[in-house]
């Protein structure tokens, strides 16, 4: 079987981060985002990998050549010379997904949720059309496009943008599988899947909902990059949970590589991630944080819902919360205050950041 990866673009959203690495190789509970969809997929019997991409591929390309081996499957790069949308990389990529007619998969690279891929292959050999797409329920439907969909079949009926009146409360997950003859639906040029694809298929009777089961998060900014560690911490202590830190001072659900190091009278947790190589000096208290690798964390500092990226350091009696993101080695003076601060890699800041700003 084969899968494509919308890996996609420049990353905005989840600057400043992606200054320093393509999205899809940012960490997410200690793991390059897209190893954590790869992986999975290797577990369901995918042997050909395509990631599509239109930035920064000869990066990706050397770190994808270490896990293809590791993996025993192949990896290869789709390199678009311009953005093609959600559904032009499939027919940039058509000569290896129409290669057989085996089912593929196709998915959102920005995604975490236990991949229901094994679940997919059933369901859409069960139905034998051209496409299935699994949808999560959301609380607030009004934001989203909504999936109209027949419960007993899950024959998709029609698709709603932002319903103003209640249709429906699921949502389209991000994650797909489609025989080859879908293909024959999509231009070479860029194409959005959904608003150009998707609702002619429906119209067909060619297109299928599964419902997913468990917890679903686009973690593709800050904020929702956080939600989405917590309820991947929250899914580990319910699937792995030797994984889970549970030395001294930790609180709750805390991953932490064996090559960091935590001092005394720390309060680790609860929900955070700690990446090889950081250093927490004694009386720390972290909470709701991913600390990315090589960084420092000085004594008696307290962090609550931020992010610290790539070999950064922070004083000792520093206040950092409300989703602020450290860029690549950024240092933080003692004593400061950073309240919501999205600061740019390389930066030493002196001053506190007491409202939510961009520090450039």
């Amino acid at each position: 079987m084969k899968a494509l990866i919308l890996v996609g673009g420049f990353g905005t959203r989840l600057r400043p981060l992606t200054l320093s690495k393509p999205k899809p190789l940012v960490e997410f509970g200690n793991k390059p985002i897209v190893l954590h969809q790869i992986e999975a997929l290797a577990a369901a019997g995918v042997k050909h990998v395509v990631l599509a991409v239109s930035y920064r591929a000869d990066q990706l390309q050397s770190e994808m050549k270490i896990q293809a081996e590791r993996l025993g499957i192949q990896i290869s790069i789709s390199q678009e010379d311009e953005p093609m949308g959600t559904a032009g990389p499939l027919a940039v990529a058509r000569e290896i997904l129409a290669a057989d007619s085996e089912p593929f998969f196709v998915l959102n690279s920005d995604i975490t949720c236990n991949y229901p891929f094994k679940q997919m292959i059933d369901f859409h050999k069960a139905h034998g059309k051209e496409g299935s797409i699994v949808v999560t329920k959301v609380e607030e439907p009004s934001k989203y496009g909504v999936v109209v969909y027949e419960s007993k079949s899950g024959t998709i009926q029609r698709f709603v943008e932002k319903p103003q009146v209640f249709v429906s409360n699921k949502i389209n997950a991000g994650m797909y599988i489609f025989s080859p003859k879908m293909l024959d639906r999509i231009p070479l040029r860029p194409t959005s899947i959904e608003k150009e694809i998707f609702p002619g298929m429906a119209e067909d009777g060619n297109l299928f909902a599964l419902e997913l089961e468990g917890f679903w998060m686009d973690i593709g900014q800050p904020k929702d990059f956080l939600t989405g560690m917590c309820m991947y911490l929250t899914s580990l202590r319910q699937l792995s949970p030797d994984r889970l830190y549970s030395g001294a001072g930790a609180v709750g659900n805390v991953l932490v590589d064996p090559s960091a190091k935590i001092g005394s009278n720390c309060r680790i947790g609860p929900d955070v991630v700690i990446g090889p190589g950081v250093v927490v000096d004694d009386g720390v208290c972290v909470s709701r944080c991913t600390i990315l690798d090589g960084s420092r964390i000085k004594s008696h500092s307290w962090l609550k819902s931020s992010i610290v990226g790539w070999r950064s350091s922070i004083g000792q009696w520093v206040r950092m919360e409300n989703n602020s993101v450290l860029g690549e080695d950024v240092i933080i003076q003692d004593a400061l205050y950073i309240n919501g601060g999205t600061i740019l890699p390389h930066k030493n800041i002196g001053a506190s950041v007491p409202k939510p700003e961009i520090v450039m």
